[in-house]
């Protein structure tokens, strides 16, 4: 099908939202690169006369052939997507249904992450999106704050100032570009030496029509850059105000630093006093310096000492004296010779019995010992078993009693 506008248009009525018929039309919008502008100028106009599900099939399209011209390095359609796409955005997202306008940030959010258009063309178009939000009466319940960007409470109080101007120059950057290419193609193609002269009075007319578009663009330069002359001078002022900051930082820290040199150098005074003062305490011959001070100069502090805790001895009573001559003649260590062994006598003396028994019958800690006495049976040397009185074989039967005697009888 050959280039017309009456075949942009019909592809553009017939696409609808299926990836098959979007890739279609793409491939076909794409080969026809070289109008890349008027196609674009075309969408737009197909854009605004669409309903809403239409719009975001067009959004769609534009996409596909977007992101396709970046990856093949074609940049017919992204330039002339640029000066349009934040209206036809704007124009798709006004009015639409939650669902809708969801689709179309998620196509912005994609723009953005894959760096599809200019910074200043991406930020046109969320900054259009985040004016429709602020502007329904459900901004208050999500703070007014943009999707694109953190929350504003999150935002510098600093650079405050610096929001509205920056805001102010990102709306005017795309009506500038608009101007000045319009004005530098007309200019371009009046100026043409290869394109023949008509006639004095349509040339005249072509001529002031340049004129105005160049005017036009002029304007628009103009009004960018007052808006970026507000934004530097905000600007300027937050980098006095850094710059004397820094200033004052820097005369702290070096203050700083000589009051730790100071210190530094006193605490060494101190060290080699206090060994100063050692040595000469050590050496008496050695005399201090003046001024220096010494151990004895040091103030001594007085404490008394506290009392010694009272305790209970832990060793055991000890033994009485004996008073016996024997016992304290007696030597533990004293040795016998081995010849009086044989004469010693198993039997003590008397005395010495006497002190054994004594000895046995109490003990050091005056505790008697008890004493128990024990019956003992009597039996006679010549019985085997006690007399137990009685006839053993009394309660037995007779003939049992008389064969226990025969039996009896025959061991005997």
């Amino acid at each position: 099908m050959a280039y017309n506008d009456d075949a942009v248009l019909a592809k553009l009525s017939a696409l609808n939202e299926t990836q098959e018929s979007i890739v279609t039309v793409a491939q076909w919008v794409m080969f026809h690169r070289r109008h890349a502008d008027r196609t674009g100028q075309l969408w737009l106009q197909r854009l605004k006369d669409s309903g809403s599900n239409k719009r975001l099939n067009l959004i769609y399209l534009a996409n596909e052939v977007a992101q396709q011209s970046k990856a093949r390095r074609k940049d017919d359609f992204l330039i002339a997507f640029s000066p349009v796409i934040a209206e036809a955005t704007a124009t798709a997202y006004k009015g639409a249904t939650s669902d809708v306008q969801n689709k179309l940030r998620r196509v912005v959010e994609v723009w953005r992450q894959r760096q599809i258009f200019e910074v200043p063309i991406q930020e046109a178009i969320e900054s259009r999106i985040d004016e429709l939000d602020k502007s329904r009466s459900s901004s208050a319940k999500r703070g007014g704050s943009s999707i694109f960007s953190p929350n504003a409470n999150d935002f510098p109080r600093e650079l405050s100032p610096l929001l509205a101007p920056q805001q102010a120059l990102s709306k005017l950057i795309l009506s500038t570009m608009t101007s000045t290419k319009a004005a530098t193609q007309d200019y371009e193609k009046l100026t043409d030496p290869n394109t023949a002269i008509s006639s004095a009075p349509v040339h005249a007319a072509r001529l002031n029509g340049l004129l105005k578009t160049l005017a036009n663009a002029e304007g628009a330069v103009a009004e960018s850059i007052k808006a970026r002359q507000i934004l530097i001078h905000g600007l300027e002022k937050i980098l006095d105000t850094n710059r004397t900051a820094l200033a004052a930082e820097e005369a702290q820290v070096a203050e700083i630093a000589s009051r730790k040199v100071e210190i530094d150098n006193k605490k060494r005074e101190v060290e080699e006093a206090i060994m100063r003062g050692l040595s000469s305490n050590s050496n008496p011959t050695t005399p201090a310096a003046d001024g220096a001070p010494t151990v004895q100069s040091l103030p001594v502090t007085t404490a008394s000492e506290p009392d010694r805790p009272e305790i209970e001895p832990l060793s055991p009573p000890t033994f009485p004296h004996a008073t016996d001559p024997l016992i304290a003649d007696f030597k533990p260590d004293q040795v016998f010779p081995t010849e009086d062994y044989a004469n010693l006598s198993l039997t003590p003396p008397a005395i010495g019995s006497d002190l054994l028994s004594s000895l046995s019958t109490s003990n050091s800690y005056g505790l008697a010992p008890a004493i128990g006495s024990a019956k003992k049976r009597k039996m006679e040397s010549n019985e085997d078993f006690p007399d137990l009185g009685g006839d053993v074989m009394d309660g037995l039967d007779d003939d049992v009693a008389a064969m226990l005697r025969q039996d009896t009888a025959s061991f005997s």
